[in-house]
């Protein structure tokens, strides 16, 4: 029986099948191999320019540094999969900070602090969610507009200060533990490895690479195309204040400017990894790499002396060139 749309059922299936983002998966996985080699040659480049570079140390600090970003890029990548992307993380970073900064401050237990932190993060990804998927705004703008809505109720809240930490033991996310490795570095492969199981094994990560691949062939093929967009804002939301959390432990008090270049930095990784802009296409090892090459560069400049705004042109020329290779793909696949 035709649909509505001109296609059959069985017609979607097959425009499912063919446009779904799931099989690209693994083309996405494989480009990984090829940041990896760029990834080598950025480390070789610092190596050759200073060795301290090369140190364990230096590379514990690259890992420490970039977990934050990783944290939130794993959510990213989950809306960028589905078609769109989330703005607000730049919101919602620093209003995890604070929030989990004045829960440990009243008394609250750091897996406490740490679970109501991430819980006014969902409920901000579900306000994402629902003003995406059910009023039909574009990403855009919807994330935008709490991107202020969140960055703004995190200065109030702090009445535009830092809150530091009454008690330096409650910032165990960020101290060391098994083979002297910070915990939110611990964090950030336990999410990963788990994210990629979703990607790659269930039916949700199926579902998410279809929705990105083709929205409408998605939908005639039975899929609850808004819950899937609910979900990725949700999880991404989540995740940005578990991040929140991370950073004010790293620096020992909640700041309403801390991590405001969430949503760039995220992003940048993201579609450095090799995800596609316009949706069905991306995964976490590729993720990853991307947030290390970030991380790289900044240590790598950091140690060079390289003044920090240069370090901000880097990112945003970094991103433009993610964004430049991602049109060529897709205009060579025809998507």
């Amino acid at each position: 029986m035709a649909i509505e749309t001109g296609k059959t059922s069985n017609d979607a299936e097959e425009d499912l099948e063919v446009s779904s983002g799931w099989f690209a998966f693994n083309e996405n996985t494989s480009r990984a191999l090829l940041l990896t080699g760029f990834l080598v040659l950025i480390i070789a480049y610092f190596a050759s320019q200073d060795s301290s570079f090369l140190s364990a140390d230096n590379g514990l600090n690259i890992l420490v540094n970039a977990s934050v970003i990783g944290i939130v890029s794993l959510g990213q990548v989950l809306t960028i999969i589905s078609g769109g992307f989330d703005l607000s993380v730049s919101g919602t970073v620093p209003l995890g900070a604070v929030t989990f900064a004045i829960l440990v401050n009243d008394g609250w237990g750091v897996l406490s602090a740490v679970a109501a932190t991430m819980a006014l993060g969902a409920v901000c990804g579900l306000a994402n969610g629902l003003i995406v998927a059910k009023a039909h705004i574009n990403p855009l703008i919807a994330t935008l507009g709490t991107m202020s809505v969140t960055g703004g109720l995190a200065l109030t809240v702090a009445d535009g200060i830092q809150i530091p930490f009454d008690d330096p033991d409650k910032a165990v996310l960020a101290e060391q533990s098994l083979f002297g490795v910070n915990n939110h570095v611990w964090i950030l492969i336990a999410l990963s490895v788990a994210l990629f199981c979703v990607l790659r094994f269930t039916v949700y990560g199926r579902y998410l690479y279809s929705v990105g691949g083709n929205r409408e062939a998605a939908r005639l093929a039975g899929i609850r195309v808004d819950a899937v967009t609910v979900s990725v804002y949700l999880f991404s939301a989540s995740l940005a204040t578990l991040a929140g959390a991370v950073l004010a432990s790293q620096l020992l008090t909640g700041s309403g400017i801390a991590g405001t270049d969430s949503a760039l930095q995220s992003i940048a990784a993201v579609i450095l990894g090799g995800a596609s802009l316009a949706g069905g296409i991306g995964g976490v090892p590729g993720t990853l790499i991307g947030v290390l090459i970030l991380g790289t560069l900044a240590n790598g400049m950091a140690i060079l002396s390289v003044p920090s705004f240069y370090q901000t042109i880097t990112t945003g020329l970094v991103l433009l060139l993610a964004v430049g290779v991602s049109q060529v793909r897709r205009f060579r696949v025809g998507r």
